[in-house]
């Protein structure tokens, strides 16, 4: 680097081995905004000759390119002593590399002498970086709208499986069959559902409390004929869950919901199912009651389903115990999320007291 500078005070030989030392980009600059030094990286990231930018304008390098009007008010503050730019962007062109993005900092120095005040400029090329955040953004944003058109296409497929089920249900002859392809058409629908809500949500997570009851309120609307006769209800703690743990959650709703309206309520009795979310610290459950006719007397009466098996398969994944319990009248089944960690507290609850 060629200085060509007479003898220096201490001050300005540190301010010059800084400039020469530097791996960043960096001028330092006289009380006229001259060019004192020059680092060597500043000179090969915006390519410029070491060997005559000593002693020119800062306004002159690359053919005035940097001659920038918010370049000029930024040195004019630093060095009329009024503030110390620690962060200053500037979007700039120059001739050789085009539009580029930099991030500057300013700092007076000064030596006891108003008329040896020197100024460090260092300068950091954040073009690439701000290139590839705005191509991330955009293609976040492709993904999003892409991943909202899949979302709408599933919802829309998901109907016309569930009205090509409802119009083979009318037409065969077997009752059983029409049966199988009635709760085929069912889970279909109320996972339509749940797949509407996700893509109106939006969100990696979901608010229980509005999901369980427009589920609910979806799944009351298709099954349930005379609202006078048969409620559904939903009361639902205030939590915010993963997207994929309210999907679990939903389909444990629908499928324990779908069972209590098809047979807790025979031969056209009233009654009212009862959707209820609670929350206890880390434990929560979830629970589906009816008060209709009851659990079958003789066990061997009990019939596990494909229903009952994804009951329990959610359950597994969610890391939930599963219980059943006689209401009289009435079912209750829950998902318990810490069932064996209660079991625990009441456990060393009961020994305290023994050892008291």
């Amino acid at each position: 680097m060629a200085t060509d500078i007479p003898a220096l005070d201490l001050g300005m030989t540190l301010a010059l081995a800084v400039v020469a030392a530097s791996q960043a980009p960096m001028l330092l600059l006289d009380d006229n905004l001259a060019i004192v030094a020059a680092s060597d990286s500043f000179c090969a990231a915006f390519g410029i000759d070491p060997g005559t930018v000593t002693g020119m304008l800062v306004y002159d390098l690359d053919d005035h390119a940097w001659n920038v009007p918010r370049l000029r008010s930024l040195l004019d503050v630093t060095l009329s002593g009024m503030a110390a730019i620690e962060r200053y962007e500037l979007e700039i062109t120059l001739p050789a590399l085009g539009r580029r993005s930099l991030v500057l900092k300013a700092q007076m120095l000064e030596y006891g002498d108003a008329a040896a005040k020197r100024l460090l400029l260092a300068v950091a090329d954040v073009t690439e970086a701000r290139d590839k955040a705005l191509v991330a953004e955009e293609l976040e944003r492709t993904k999003a709208m892409l991943v909202s058109e899949v979302e709408h296409r599933v919802a829309n497929s998901l109907q016309i499986i569930a009205s090509i089920l409802m119009q083979s249900a009318r037409s065969v002859q077997s009752e059983e069959a029409r049966g199988h392809l009635t709760d085929a058409r069912q889970r279909v629908m109320s996972i339509a559902a749940l797949q509407r809500q996700l893509a109106e949500s939006g969100a990696a997570s979901v608010d229980l409390a509005p999901y369980l009851s427009q589920l609910c309120a979806s799944i009351g609307a298709s099954m349930i004929y005379d609202h006078k006769q048969l409620t559904l209800l939903a009361t639902v703690a205030p939590q915010t869950v993963a997207a994929a743990v309210s999907v679990s959650l939903g389909l444990v709703v629908t499928e324990l919901v779908i069972n209590a309206l098809k047979h807790a309520y025979p031969d056209n009795r009233r009654g009212c199912v009862r959707v209820e979310y609670s929350v206890d610290g880390a434990k929560w459950t979830l629970s589906v009651c009816d008060d209709g006719i009851g659990m079958p007397k003789a066990p061997g009466e009990i019939k596990s389903g494909l229903g009952t098996s994804i009951v329990r398969a959610l359950a597994k994944q969610l890391g939930a115990e599963v219980t059943v319990v006689d209401m009289a009248p009435g079912t209750r089944v829950s998902l318990v999320h810490g069932a064996l960690a209660m079991a625990r507290d009441a456990a060393n609850d009961v020994a305290d007291r023994i050892a008291v």
